[in-house]
């Protein structure tokens, strides 16, 4: 702790300024594909909301209801105890609940949230998995107990691929995809998902999400296929379609195909400043039109299950509002399934907590996603019912649409998972069949923004270096949802059917007879032909993926482009990521620049692109075209095609082909004062650090990076793990079991003038355990500089208070010792054994005169 000299834990890194460029703004328009209908709606202001249903389009369900099983259900309610029609309006989260307990409470159904598995472990083999979900099945028909013994569903995020099984075939994320452009592709996606989620014997996959990103800030923005939603809409019937099979077919539901579920139900795209769960302030035909677009096409498809979203609409919660769960979803678009909650999203209505919400029932939603808050809102929920307070009839609807799915499902017939006809054929994750589909999806994403003097597709016989730490990292090109929830704690032999791009790379060069050399870092031993450099985003989901700006802030990439040119040696950038960023400086240093999306487990499918084949010739051509407008500026999150003034750097649909012959200019770098090129007020989100910066456990053993939900130093004196806050793993807990430094570490910035206008650094703190004989507080700036503040008297206080925010004017580490011009350690907490403490947020804020040197 104290003991471990400054110099032992960080070093300073240099900035490397952006490089000086023309001011040349490129914009293709040519590619432009919606309708001119559209353009009046996107455009259309903001206006006071009163929801009209019959302003929505009437249509009816195309499944006609089957008079046995409407009798089936009539006969199974009146054998149904209170407590267990309670119980099927109840989903709990593996983590939290039993086989059987689950048995117990009759729990209608479970599933694994993003970081949940079998035994707790992301890398559980698909054994485990299907054995779990044999327990499951076991004891919610086990009728020993003279209970009607009602199958229950298991729900699982397989959003991109079966993503949370090692093993299975992941497709690029739903950006890449709308990049695509292919229904028919979808069809054939959502049915390799089907069969691949079978295997491990799961009934219904939370996918496919169908919104439409109105602002790229948002850190779900690749979850959608496209900012236009006539993409959306042509994607939605197909890939419910591949999912649950042809409605109104034999195919339907049958043993090839599982539930599919669309989401959120609505308007999670449209949010204010593109802030996860927050509220959208839209005009209903703007609802309408653009963030439902895809909801009629997917229940004509036959979607039997609707997730309800956390967003606000102009400040009513939608997981309260009866006028759309059921007024606009049920009575005018004519679904006929199940209205699901997100997870706790039901403790977002006013008046309701996670383990109380009879609003939110009444409302319209069937089922409460009750994660960890399960077996409370059971409770409650029951006394409700007998109350009053939720009336016999609203439950027992909801029970009826409940059991009308699963017998729509053939759950009541399926038998134990794992004697299901795909139960344990795991040759089908990422068999051969699959992973050609998925190799085609990479193919068909990729978009080339830049090929100047036409440099792809590359000769495969050349001397090629691949470079960036996107390269090799199966991990990073396949992004959140994978295995875990924020896709961390992944490396490559976690992905055992999988390639990464340089893997891919490799095997296209040797097979043509040239050489091939792997440095991150861009060394290399002899002078390549050319360079390959692959970096971009880290790995992240839902509100932890949200930002102020879209610049790509990392510079050591930006350095190493800048390395490569100043040799002399043509350079081709693939970039991962889940939105268009502000990369000029990064597009002007590359000969040719490919936006690669988050491609997943083929990395083959990017060099399939790069290269022509062994004899020379051009093998595929680029066909993706952007979904998204491509920003201009970091400040460009909310540019959208149909937008008066539309200006973006490069346009929807936008994409160039190898045998276009056409150079991009120098684009200008100069950057709005208000956007950072290092972030020097946010550093830590949700339990996250913002980037560029990082978090880094030290203790006498060295540093180690946290990129994983739960990680230890390097001598496992101090361990942080991902904790559940106000929303999942929105919250950081570090326990000291021996002399150790938290740190968030980054490049230096000044923050002199921040110093001098008061401001003070703020962080939301929850002490749950203080025996700890010393904890520092402290700013670094360089090797043995940093200010020093003790707080280990005013944490003990602070012990089983619940949160707290501490606000600390950055004057007091200036004081302590702190050089402020310098400052790449903005945050230190020292301490030895006995320290456990969550933190959610740090950042600096206006002072408002109530900072001061202690907590």
């Amino acid at each position: 702790m104290i003991n471990i000299k400054y110099k032992q834990i960080l070093t300073s890194t240099a900035l490397i300024l952006p490089l000086l460029a023309s001011l040349v703004v490129y914009s293709d328009t040519s590619h432009e594909q919606t309708s001119e209908k559209l353009k009046p709606v996107f455009a259309e202001k903001i206006t006071a909301i009163t929801v009209t249903p019959e302003n929505w389009p009437k249509q009816t369900s195309p499944i006609k209801r089957s008079p046995e099983q409407e009798a089936k259900i009539v006969e199974i309610l009146a054998k149904m105890t209170l407590e267990e029609k309670v119980g099927q309006v109840i989903q709990g989260d593996i983590a939290s609940v039993t086989p059987q307990e689950a048995g117990e409470y009759n729990l209608g159904s479970v599933l694994n949230g993003g970081s949940s598995a079998p035994n707790g472990d992301i890398h559980a083999p698909p054994e485990e998995w299907l054995q779990l979900a044999d327990e499951f099945y076991q004891e919610s028909t086990d009728t020993s107990d003279g209970g009607v013994g009602i199958p229950l569903l298991w729900g699982i995020d397989a959003v991109h691929g079966n993503n949370n099984v090692v093993g299975a075939t992941l497709f690029p994320h739903n950006i890449g995809l709308g990049a695509a452009n292919d229904p028919n592709l979808m069809r054939k996606i959502g049915e390799i998902t089907a069969k691949e989620i079978l295997v491990v014997g799961i009934d219904w996959t939370f996918a496919p999400t169908l919104a439409v990103v109105q602002n790229d800030k948002w850190g779900r923005t690749y979850e959608s296929y496209s900012e236009n939603p006539e993409i959306v809409a042509s994607f939605a019937g197909p890939l419910v379609e591949g999912i649950q099979g042809k409605v109104n077919s034999d195919n339907f539901l049958s043993k090839n195909h599982l539930l599919a579920n669309v989401k959120h139900f609505l308007g999670d795209g449209g949010t204010k400043d593109g802030k996860d769960q927050g509220d959208t302030l839209v005009s209903e035909a703007i609802m309408r039109d653009i963030h439902g677009a895809g909801y009629p096409p997917a229940i004509q498809h036959g979607a039997l299950v609707v997730m309800a979203s956390f967003n606000s609409w102009h400040g009513r919660k939608m997981h309260g509002s009866r006028e759309m769960l059921n007024d606009i979803l049920v009575e005018r678009l004519g679904f006929d399934g199940v209205v699901v909650g997100d997870w706790n999203g039901h403790g977002q209505v006013a008046g309701c907590s996670n383990v109380s919400c009879p609003q939110a029932f009444n409302a319209g939603l069937d089922m409460f996603m009750a994660p960890d808050s399960w077996k409370e809102l059971y409770k409650n929920t029951l006394k409700q019912v007998k109350s009053g307070e939720i009336s016999l009839a609203r439950l027992d609807e909801a029970v009826s649409r409940i059991l009308r799915v699963k017998l729509r499902a053939g759950l009541f017939d399926a038998g134990l998972p794992s004697k299901r006809p795909f139960a344990s054929k795991f040759e089908l994750l990422s068999s051969s069949e699959h992973k050609a589909v998925a190799r085609e999806a990479v193919r068909k994403s990729l978009v080339l923004l830049k090929n100047n003097n036409q440099l792809l597709p590359l000769q495969a016989n050349s001397k090629v270096l691949v470079a960036g730490g996107g390269a090799n990292n199966i991990a990073q090109q396949s992004g959140g949802w994978t295995l875990s929830w924020q896709g961390t704690g992944n490396n490559n032999s976690h992905f055992p059917n999988a390639e990464s791009i340089y893997q891919g790379i490799e095997k296209a060069v040797q097979q043509a007879g040239g050489q091939v050399e792997l440095n991150e870092n861009g060394d290399f031993e002899t002078k390549p032909d050319v360079a390959i450099v692959v970096f971009g985003e880290q790995p992240y989901a839902e509100f932890q993926g949200d930002v102020t700006d879209l610049d790509y802030k990392p510079n050591a990439d930006l350095a190493l482009l800048t390395s490569l040119k100043e040799q002399g040696i043509p350079t081709v950038t693939v970039f991962l990521s889940g939105r268009g960023m502000w990369v000029n400086p990064e597009l002007n240093v590359s000969d040719a620049f490919v936006a690669a999306w988050l491609p997943g487990s083929e990395g083959g499918g990017v060099a399939d692109l790069l290269f022509k084949n062994a004899q020379g010739s051009v093998q595929y051509d680029f066909t993706g075209r952007l979904s998204f407008s491509w920003p201009a500026t970091p400040l460009d999150v909310e540019v959208n095609i149909g937008d008066e003034n539309y200006q973006p750097l490069f346009a929807y649909g936008y994409g160039l082909s190898v045998k276009d012959n056409q150079n991009l200019a120098l684009l200008s770098e100069e950057v709005d004062p208000s956007v950072s090129q290092i972030n020097d007020s946010r550093f830590l989100f949700a339990g996250d650090p913002v980037q560029p910066w990082r978090l880094v456990l030290n203790d006498a053993g060295g540093n180690t990076q946290v990129s994983a939900s739960s990680q230890a130093s390097s001598l496992s004196k101090l361990l942080v793990e991902a904790k559940d806050n106000k929303a999942q793993e929105d919250a950081m807990q570090a326990t000291w079991s021996g002399e150790a430094n938290l740190l968030i570490q980054g490049n230096p910035v000044d923050l002199t003038t921040k110093m001098a206008a008061g401001m003070a650094l703020a962080f939301n703190y929850n002490v749950l355990e203080q025996g700890a004989s010393k904890i520092i507080l402290s700013t670094g700036c360089g090797l043995d500089c940093g200010g020093e503040l003790d707080i280990t008297t005013s944490l003990k206080s602070k012990t089983g208070q619940g949160w707290q925010q501490a606000t600390i004017a950055l004057s007091c580490f200036a004081k302590a010792g702190s050089n402020m011009q310098q400052v790449d350690v903005p945050f230190i907490l020292a301490s030895d054994a006995g320290l456990t403490i969550q933190l959610s947020e740090i950042k600096i804020v206006a002072a408002e005169n109530i900072a001061n040197c202690d907590l």
